[in-house]
């Protein structure tokens, strides 16, 4: 992409409605514009990155053997009355009436609209367990919205629905999802907490909050140290067995973890004192276990071996790209601008051309362009009539990982230089070392 023909509006000045990092960055950096109060609109630069996102917890969904769908966002309000969350929600829940005076809403999460696809067509306990799950908008009339992204009312969700004959059977199903959740934020280059949570408005008695730390966090937060150096599973994890799924979430469960809600001072205490830390954190993700809240009272039955119907055991499973778009500005940035995680960046490569209109510099830049495009890689060419400072604050404010410099004096001694954002280092090399070493 050539930044002289892309629409990216950087912003100098900082906002002044911006009251975190991370809101302050994606507006400076042209990704997002707020339309009303906590409804942005995602400009191409940040719908790029919620793409990257979204693709990634698609793909660790998939391979936990969750199977996508989408539901719409408006629902009807007779379902929630069937479950008896309708009136109980309360005004977080935007109520409308179409115009047959017919009572809708604006679909803040979805369990009983997966239950009532459920039980339209799953009958027996041979159909079972299923996991559906979709990526949609939500929305959610915060009585103050703020932090950009952070708690805004419109938001995009993924949210999966498990169904099991048991609660053994759904207690699988929670931990597929939980090491899912461990593989989603770790491919993000993000460090995740799971911790003992408040079931809240979805009810049920198991629940937990993957957490990511960072200093502009939204709650204060307990852990054991040990969590920091723990490995993810890996790619290769059989989702299929029970037991290894079992190790894995005792694993990740066996030391003290908790957000201030959940705090208990003397368990914490228990924990050596070189191995306590307490730090600010940022949820991304949040799974429910309900048993039958749901499948009970909107009769989601199906016959049993012996023939006689069971309600379902259900779960809940959370994570939202456009609020991790925020959450990972917030736990990589520098005082410079964002520092993306390479998976999730909007551009991998930003092209640099110091003499806009000189012959060496404009050809050279035209054919690193071309051959980086060429094997795949996202490449934004700052070919813009612009002096070197401002094409370096750019680049350093929209946080893309690497940058290519080319000038004059580096061409004639054959080179271009080669500059990592997250740790600013910088190496002079030819150009084709430059390819080389940006499509490894």
């Amino acid at each position: 992409m050539r930044l002289s023909r892309y629409f990216l509006p950087i912003m100098r000045e900082t906002p002044k409605e911006a009251e975190i990092v991370s809101h302050r960055l994606m507006v400076r950096a042209g990704m997002m514009r707020q339309e009303a109060a906590g409804i942005y609109a995602f400009l191409p630069l940040g719908l790029r990155v919620l793409r990257k996102i979204e693709q990634i917890v698609r793909e660790e969904q998939d391979r936990s053997g969750a199977i996508e769908l989408l539901m719409p966002t408006i629902q009807s309000a007779d379902l929630w009355r069937e479950s008896g969350r309708y009136e109980a929600y309360g005004k977080e829940m935007l109520r409308i009436e179409d115009r047959h005076e017919r009572e809708m809403l604006y679909g803040p999460t979805n369990e009983e609209m997966i239950t009532d696809i459920f039980r339209a067509y799953v009958r027996s306990y041979k159909d079972l367990p299923l996991n559906l799950y979709h990526i949609q908008w939500k929305f959610r009339d915060e009585v103050r919205p703020r932090f950009g992204l952070m708690r805004g009312r419109e938001f995009l969700m993924k949210d999966a629905y498990s169904f099991d004959i048991d609660q053994a059977g759904a207690q699988h199903s929670y931990n597929k999802m939980f090491v899912a959740y461990l593989r989603t934020f770790a491919r993000m280059g993000l460090k995740s907490i799971p911790m003992r949570a408040d079931t809240g408005p979805i009810g049920g008695n198991l629940s937990h909050e993957f957490i990511i730390l960072a200093s502009t966090g939204e709650s204060e937060v307990f852990c054991h140290k040990d969590y920091l150096d723990m490995a993810v599973p890996g790619a290769d994890v059989n989702f299929d067995d029970a037991g290894a799924m079992q190790t894995i979430v005792d694993q990740w469960t066996s030391q003290y973890a908790a957000t201030s809600d959940m705090h208990d001072a003397a368990a914490y205490g228990l924990v050596p004192v070189d191995k306590q830390v307490s730090a600010r954190g940022i949820e991304v993700g949040h799974i429910f276990y309900f048993g039958t809240k749901y499948s009970a009272p909107m009769k989601a039955v199906v016959a049993g071996p012996d023939g006689k119907e069971v309600a379902v055991h259900g779960g809940s499973y959370g994570i939202g790209p456009s609020r991790l778009v925020a959450a990972i500005i917030e736990a990589s940035h520098d005082d410079a601008g964002i520092v993306w995680p390479e998976p999730v960046a909007p551009f991998k490569v930003a092209l640099l051309n110091l003499k806009q209109g000189g012959a060496e510099t404009d050809a050279a830049c035209e054919q690193l362009y071309r051959d980086l495009s060429a094997k795949g890689v996202d490449v934004l060419y700052d070919d813009r009539d612009e002096r070197a400072g401002g094409k370096f604050a750019t680049a350093d404010l929209i946080g893309v990982p690497w940058q290519v410099l080319v000038g004059p004096k580096g061409l004639a001694e054959g080179k271009v230089e080669v500059k990592k954002r997250a740790d600013g280092t910088r190496e002079q090399m030819s150009a084709a070392a430059a390819v080389d070493l940006l499509t490894r």
